[in-house]
């Protein structure tokens, strides 16, 4: 690939919902030109971007992809990303490489939940939005009704650019509205031919081009006092102007496409080398190290070398690739450069352009620029690599964080000896993964966005790093405590020949407040218990408490005193006295009213007010209790307090409930009674588990 200027370059992420098409558009967009010589299909499993295994088999995307192609000399680095909710976190890296976005809406199903996330994103983050409508060769595909949706939903300067010529399987070309020509699409090579504009639709393009106009021309007060004047406005001009309003996001462009037949994608070229951002066009926040202070870099303000990580991907033969967008200097290999945010050196090898899973290596990287670099050391996923005299760190965009969680057991030895360094992979490729070792349960647990975000987490952990789990339902971190006050004696008296074995105790249970934990109190007088043999009273008690009587679960927020008993000269010893303790304790943690405790998280739910009432109706029927509802703009935010053991599976639950709006954020708020009907069904799931480490 020859060397370009940073003018020269155009970085376009495709987003949009799950099945909208835009693997295929990807696909189009590389054989038009001609990057590849035959497009691919995702049913087949050979298109350039989905080529993990775990893509080809599940037919849909699950990792950005990097597209470059060149076309009218500018180079146009394309990144194709998931469109499944699972995997918004690839959506979030794209969205901090790309300096403009197109979301690909199916002319069939129109606007989906997916579509109003990465709009909101993009509009965050201030990325200029195209749209474009696809699969209009498809039975039932309405291109003005979905230009009707979007209008509705995203404002009247969402504007047509290209009308579709025919319908459905009659969909043939184009007309293009600004330069007023029509465009057939005679076979699937992208070539168009230009013709006259059909009778049948001249009125329509009238009416849509004088929309067109008026939108982009009341941008410029000059070209829009000569419009009034009746005078014909030069392309350019108009052009130069769409440009303009285009990159401050006042007016985003539709196109009618259909990627399969390979018709308009060579208008969406052209559009993009027209009038889209120069990578000169973004601006990132970052910190100043040295300052403290948050400042505002465009790309290519200065010389020094400066590169964000906008993704990782753990390879087991090549090692680590990690993906930068160079944001000022030209990057070369053998560079020195510093990682911010790890405080060391890491040294440039080799850097790559990739286009899907190929490589090629590159001589030189400028400034707006992307690639990819192996075998750093240290760096990751949202790290920064400067000059060591340039120390300032970008500012990432936030990923959601996870809260689905499942419990992972390795299927072999082998595999426990391995899973640890896997795990401590894939969380290097995912942030939106997290790892955690529960030491009460002895479980590891590995937290993300969804049970088919995790699914693929173990496909990857055994094809890449040959590690076999299975995947289960996290135990629930249970307590016991008591309700009552209870006296109870404990006795060990053996005689077997020589020395026996002598302890004897009088304990006092009471229960302490919520979270107090443990208490234990030396009352003894007159020493009827020796003071040597008191830690081994007090030790039975704890390593009793530790193991749980009602159903195994650690006893908490208690208090026990020791208040009396008596021991032997000879036969009493520690191991007489701990076992006599734990005895009185078993007996008074029965008689004072023992009950179960079960975490109760702190939840908020972020969803459109429209779903209130379903979620509010769904938590009370997961004992949950809604303390506070709040606005936020359209959405509403319900927070409530719900036992951990009702929230599993809330995850599938919400997204069902809300049609994928909705999410929500969950921690560890306090430990509350488990209800009496509930509490037995606990009990005697346990009670086998406990006859079994009895025995």
């Amino acid at each position: 690939m020859k060397q370009y200027t940073t003018e020269d370059l155009r970085n376009v992420g495709l987003f949009g919902h799950g099945g909208s098409g835009k693997t295929s558009l990807s696909e189009a967009l590389l054989y038009t030109a001609k990057v590849i010589d035959r497009m691919g299909k995702v049913e087949n499993g050979n298109t350039t971007s989905d080529y993990e295994p775990e893509e080809i088999k599940r037919g849909i995307s699950l990792s950005l992809s990097l597209l470059p192609l060149e076309w009218k000399g500018k180079k146009i680095n394309i990144i194709d990303t998931p469109g499944y909710a699972d995997f918004i976190g690839e959506v979030i890296s794209a969205l901090m490489a790309v300096d403009s976005a197109i979301l690909v809406i199916d002319a069939i199903s129109g606007i989906q939940v997916q579509h109003e996330k990465i709009w909101s994103l993009a509009q965050e983050n201030n990325i200029p939005i195209a749209f474009v409508v696809n699969k209009l060769d498809r039975e039932s595909s309405n291109f003005l009704d979905v230009v009707a949706n979007l209008q509705e939903r995203f404002g009247n300067k969402a504007i047509p650019l290209t009308l579709p010529i025919g319908k459905e399987s009659d969909f043939k070309g184009v007309v293009d509205l600004l330069e007023k020509k029509a465009y057939l699409y005679p076979n699937d090579k992208g070539d168009p031919q230009d013709t006259e504009i059909p009778s049948d639709l001249s009125s329509m393009v009238e009416k849509w081009r004088q929309d067109l106009l008026e939108t982009i021309i009341e941008f410029d007060e000059e070209l829009l006092q000569r419009y009034l004047e009746g005078e014909e406005i030069e392309i350019s001009a108009i052009i130069n102007t769409l440009k303009m309003a285009f990159i401050k996001r006042e007016i985003f462009p539709i196109f009618a496409v259909s990627s399969h037949k390979n018709i308009g994608v060579s208008k969406i070229l052209d559009s993009i080398v027209q009038f889209f951002p120069t990578p000169k066009n973004r601006v990132y926040k970052v910190e100043n190290l040295k300052t403290g202070e948050e400042e505002v870099l465009s790309v290519g303000d200065n010389n020094h070398i400066l590169a964000f990580v906008f993704k990782t991907s753990a390879d087991p033969f090549v090692g680590r690739l990690n993906y930068l967008r160079v944001i000022s200097g030209t990057l070369r290999p053998d560079s020195n450069l510093y990682n911010v945010n790890k405080e060391v050196q890491e040294k440039i090898a080799q850097i790559y352009f990739l286009r899907g899973k190929n490589q090629e290596q590159a001589i030189e990287v400028i400034s707006g620029d992307i690639c990819v670099v192996s075998k750093l050391k240290e760096t990751s996923t949202k790290d920064t690599l400067s000059d060591k005299d340039y120390l300032v760190k970008v500012k990432s965009l936030d990923f959601p964080e996870p809260v689905f969680a499942v419990s992972v057991v390795p299927k072999t030895r082998a595999d426990e000896d391995r899973m640890s360094s896997a795990l401590s992979r894939i969380v290097e490729e995912d942030p939106t993964i997290r790892i955690q070792k529960n030491l009460e349960t002895n479980e590891t647990l590995i937290y993300g966005l969804g049970d088919s975000h995790l699914e693929v987490v173990v496909e990857r952990m055994q094809r890449k790093f040959g590690v076999n789990v299975t995947l289960g339902t996290p135990q629930v971190a249970y307590r016991e405590t008591i309700k009552a006050v209870a006296k109870a004696e404990g006795k060990v008296k053996k005689q077997t020949g020589g020395r026996g074995q002598y302890g004897h105790v009088w304990l006092e249970l009471e229960p302490l407040p919520r979270g107090s934990g443990f208490e234990f109190v030396d009352k003894i007088v007159g020493g009827v218990v020796p003071k040597n043999y008191i830690p081994a009273v007090e030790k039975g008690i704890r390593e009793t408490m530790e193991k749980g009587i009602l159903a195994g679960y650690p006893i908490v927020d208690i208090k026990v005193t020791l208040f009396d008993g008596s021991y032997h000269e000879v036969d009493s010893s520690d191991m007489a006295f701990k076992v006599a303790a734990a005895k009185a304790f078993k007996k008074g943690f029965i008689e004072a009213k023992p009950v179960l405790l079960e975490p109760i998280m702190f939840v908020e739910i972020t969803a459109p007010d429209n779903y209130t009432g379903d979620i509010i109706s769904d938590l009370n029927g997961r004992r949950g209790k809604v303390t506070q509802i709040d606005s936020l703009g359209k959405l509403q935010v319900v927070k409530a307090y719900v036992p951990l053991a009702e929230m599993l599976r809330y995850s599938s639950t919400l997204k069902s409930i809300t049609q994928g709006r909705g999410s929500y954020t969950m921690k560890f708020s306090h430990y509350e009674e488990v209800p009496a009907r509930i509490q037995e069904e606990i009990i005697a799931r346990s009670k086998p588990k406990i006859e079994e480490e009895e025995e």
